[in-house]
């Protein structure tokens, strides 16, 4: 007979244990002082959302389940591929090979790198129907995605509920980050008030080499890691370098506008859905896009394209075979994207081929 209150002793003396493996495991970040033990504990307590689970999310979301974070929402449309492989952290061969969805491919190896945090993996496109369900309850969001108009959605919902994000992009050798805090200076529509007009460069077509995506996510989670355990005298500022020519630069990204369309006059277009919105071709396993405020020059985009694809194009339209898509592009920017009835991924392809 086990004597009384033993079983109460093992408990106790469990619960002892994990609070000591838990204290060794970050007593390297406890140690630096910026962060120490109050900082670990807000850390722990934060709930962190991760848009994208690419070369930059991937890389983010490691980092942060690394770091201890309490919980770790992912938001992904895609699929692994191996292309993926030479910049994307998180994922193998197998994933690859069996088209895994990013979000739940990332969430299985976070969960084996630290059980203790709760990890929620969403296969889906962030969408104005979605967005304020998907993005609700995050204590701060990460940008991993590839187009500016998620971005201007992330934004929309950053300044209506008051929650942090942290830009991010890479293309070949080039970064660049800006942390956006409502109400602590400009909004991403501040800096940007429009998306770039015309094609815009991708990895798919100008490649990336993977130090710059790892230099980029690391440069976000570090102020994200900032904002959470609340060290003074964060400013926002745009940090741009290209790591192949060794230069970089850090400027103020400015002060809010107060006519500003976002942050000065609330006005949400992307998170009301009034902005870019793509139709699924009923009976033809077809999306068109509407992008008719990006004009195109077909001839110039002909020769960027002709090394992914088989490319037809004259004066009226351009058409490219992909493997398992056929995109045709009008010179008024919009698209239908032959394969798929899926918005979202529609989207992604047109983002690999023209940028968005």
């Amino acid at each position: 007979m086990l004597p009384s209150g033993s079983v109460e002793h093992e408990l106790d003396e469990a619960s002892r244990s994990t609070e000591c493996n838990q204290r060794e495991r970050y007593s390297r970040q406890v140690l630096f002082r910026p962060i120490g033990v109050a900082g670990q504990e807000r850390i722990r307590r934060a709930a962190v959302c991760i848009v994208g689970c690419g070369a930059l999310g991937s890389f983010q979301a490691e980092a942060f389940a690394r770091a201890g974070a309490g919980s770790l929402r992912l938001i992904d449309r895609d699929y692994v591929d191996f292309t993926n492989l030479q910049r994307q952290w998180l994922f193998d061969e197998g994933d690859a090979r069996n088209e895994v969805p990013k979000a739940v491919a990332a969430a299985r190896r976070l969960h084996e790198l630290n059980g203790d945090v709760s990890v929620e993996p969403h296969v889906s496109d962030l969408t104005p129907s979605n967005a304020e369900d998907l993005l609700a309850g995050c204590d701060l969001i990460l940008d991993g995605t590839d187009n500016f108009e998620t971005r201007f959605l992330i934004n929309d919902f950053s300044v209506k509920s008051g929650t942090p994000w942290i830009y991010g992009a890479a293309i070949g050798s080039y970064g660049i980050t800006m942390p956006i805090v409502p109400g602590g200076g400009p909004c991403f529509a501040c800096v940007y008030p429009e998306a770039p007009t015309g094609f815009q460069p991708t990895c798919d077509v100008d490649g990336v080499i993977a130090p710059v995506t790892a230099s980029v996510a690391s440069m976000q989670v570090a102020m994200a890691l900032r904002l959470i355990v609340g060290w003074p005298d964060f400013s926002c500022l745009l940090h741009t370098f290209d790591l192949w020519k060794g230069v970089s630069r850090q400027v103020s990204a400015g002060v809010r506008d107060p006519e500003c369309e976002v942050c000065g006059k609330r006005i949400f277009e992307y998170l009301e859905g009034k902005r870019r919105v793509p139709i699924s071709l009923c009976g033809r396993n077809a999306v068109q896009l509407h992008e008719s405020d990006r004009p195109i020059r077909l001839d110039e985009l002909a020769g960027r394209l002709r090394s992914v694809g088989e490319v037809r194009v004259n004066e009226f339209a351009l058409r490219i075979d992909l493997p398992k898509y056929q995109v045709t592009i009008f010179p008024d920017g919009r698209a239908i994207v032959r394969g798929t009835t899926d918005a979202g991924v529609a989207r992604s392809v047109y983002a690999r081929l023209i940028g968005a």
